[in-house]
């Protein structure tokens, strides 16, 4: 990222995803949601948008800001508007969590919040699809890296998600009449859920990857024939998805399109870890990093919920345990993947914020110095021992033991988050090295 402008809010939307991920934790320990409650009830709703919005959607927001520009070598188009997207992201978030208090009765407000929720949570993915997409359409189209690419699918996905959850709360909320009729949940929830996690959350998730493993290992970055073969069958078994509803009302069964979608995404996550295992064995960076070894572990629970899915249906208890699968994919995977490259990349956005302007021309500390991996090594090990456990409990239907294996991972959590303070506050830096001159002290999440 050398060389690359620093987006001004980029902290910002990571402060406030950490904070998401933390409060959805600690109301999961007190025993709000599932399993406590149905998977459907409003209270598990509320647990699981602060996870999707406003934990891992906010942290990719973020990310991308800062990212998609160093894909491109091109400066961040209309970076203004990022602080609306996140104005209007927080807005929309708190509507909807109020809503879904209000349908379990536990609060009663006169205003139609699920309405206004479906109006700022578009409107906050909209300005985000449009900075990142007119980012990457600033190259031509056909000279986009893979992992241009990828982004490029998860921002489509993220549209289609943000229109389907904006028509599911203007129903809730009763300001959609005309739509009463239509069984959204039938036809649209599967199609919210897969693109949302799927698409918008896995594609990135897996465009990102493709970029830092290499860039953070110093591993051979050229695109390789299974990279691509990732994108276009992942993308397929997406699209297979969303035709199964069409599909459905011409031929009276969905069976092809489910199998076919299954296949190719079985073909994808096979290949995804051919490239991942590439990454690893040919790095030249023989001892890697924290962000890379614990990145690990959220690889191994993505393989891992793909044998246990198919346990599962070689079983006959899929639908019984699907929750199990969830949690693995969300906490294990993509929660875990982005908590290890957040030990990364805060600091070195700290560093380039702080020891950038005089770098080469005074002593600096390295990277490295702003974190204490020895320490840290600890609590992701923690934080992955802690989603075993949670996993393990949501498939033995043993409520108890999930909120105290939820306690282990809300500890690993908030010790990550500590660390990740530390560095930002340049704490672990020498004093002979910390504030030479010429530098200023970063704000905690907000620009100078």
């Amino acid at each position: 990222m050398n060389g690359s402008a620093l987006s001004r809010w980029t902290m910002a939307y990571f402060a406030a995803a950490l904070a998401f991920l933390i409060a959805a934790q600690a109301l999961m320990i007190a025993g709000f949601g599932f399993p406590t409650v149905g998977v459907e009830a409003p209270e598990t709703l509320v647990i699981v948008h602060m996870i999707t919005i406003g934990w891992l959607s906010l942290l990719m927001c973020g990310a991308l800001l800062q990212f998609v520009p160093v894909l491109v070598a091109q400066p961040l188009r209309d970076e203004s508007l990022a602080l609306p997207a996140l104005t209007c992201l927080l807005m929309g978030l708190f509507c909807l969590l109020t809503g879904f208090l209000q349908l379990s009765g536990a609060i009663d407000v006169n205003v139609p919040v699920l309405a206004l929720a479906g109006l700022f949570l578009p409107a906050g993915f909209s300005l985000i699809v449009w900075v990142l997409g007119r980012t990457l359409w600033s190259v031509r189209p056909s000279s986009l890296q893979l992992p241009a690419r990828f982004v490029a699918g998860g921002l489509a996905s993220i549209a289609v998600t943000a229109a389907l959850g904006a028509s599911f709360a203007f129903v809730l909320s009763g300001q959609a009449p005309g739509w009463a009729d239509f069984d959204l949940r039938t036809l649209a929830l599967p199609i919210h859920v897969t693109v949302g996690l799927g698409g918008w959350l896995g594609l990135t998730s897996i465009g990102v990857s493709y970029r830092l493993l290499p860039m953070f290992m110093l591993s051979p970055d050229s695109e390789r024939t299974s990279g691509h073969l990732v994108l276009w069958t992942g993308g397929a078994a997406l699209g297979l998805i969303v035709l199964e509803g069409p599909f459905e009302a011409v031929s009276g069964t969905t069976a092809l399109p489910t199998v076919l979608a299954g296949f190719l995404g079985l073909i994808a996550t096979i290949l995804y870890g051919v490239d991942l295992v590439f990454f690893y064995r040919n790095r030249k960076r023989r001892k890697i990093e924290l962000n890379s070894s614990s990145a690990i572990g959220a690889f191994s629970a993505l393989y891992l919920s793909i044998l246990l899915f198919a346990a599962l249906v070689a079983t006959g208890t899929f639908a019984e345990h699907l929750s199990g699968i969830v949690y693995l994919v969300v906490f294990g995977w993509l929660t875990g993947l982005g908590l290890s490259q957040l030990y990364k990349i805060v600091p070195f956005l700290t560093w380039l914020e702080c020891y950038g302007p005089v770098m080469g021309r005074k002593p600096t500390p390295r990277v490295q110095d702003l974190v204490v991996e020895t320490r840290a090594k600890y609590w992701f090990s923690l934080y992955y021992v802690g989603v075993l456990a949670g996993t393990g409990a949501l498939l033995a239907d043993a409520t108890v033991l999930f909120r105290i294996a939820t306690t282990v991972t809300l500890t690993a959590t908030s010790a990550i988050v500590v660390e990740l303070v530390l560095a930002r506050c340049l704490v672990n830096v020498s004093a002979a090295l910390r504030m030479p001159a010429g530098t200023s002290r970063p704000r905690l999440f907000l620009p100078s």
